[in-house]
């Protein structure tokens, strides 16, 4: 099982440097093909995703998430940070496990 990252530029080259491979996107098109060609590759477990970029893809992301388990898709954020809208780490794995820490 591996890892793949969708993002942007910087995104993608910096989880390289750890040895994740990954697609870089820029618009609805890039990120649509790109997150379809990660779906096909039967070895990818986790997809990490932006969040710029999935929200790109909403729909598709959004279908995907509530249709199917398996890889696992984990929106982060990109060098721009958080956007405001957004739960933080803090939050998401309070919910997670149903506890507050």
């Amino acid at each position: 099982m591996k890892y793949s990252i969708i993002g942007d530029e910087d995104t993608v080259l910096g989880f390289g440097v750890v040895g994740v491979s990954g697609k870089v996107a820029t618009n609805p098109d890039q990120a649509q093909r790109a997150f379809k060609a990660t779906l096909q590759d039967k070895d990818t477990g986790i997809i990490i995703i932006t969040e710029r970029i999935a929200d790109m893809i909403r729909p598709m992301v959004d279908k995907f998430l509530f249709t199917v388990s398996f890889p696992l898709v984990v929106e982060i954020p990109d060098r721009n940070g958080s956007k405001p809208d957004r739960p933080g780490i803090k939050e998401m794995v309070n919910t997670a496990i149903g506890i507050k820490l």
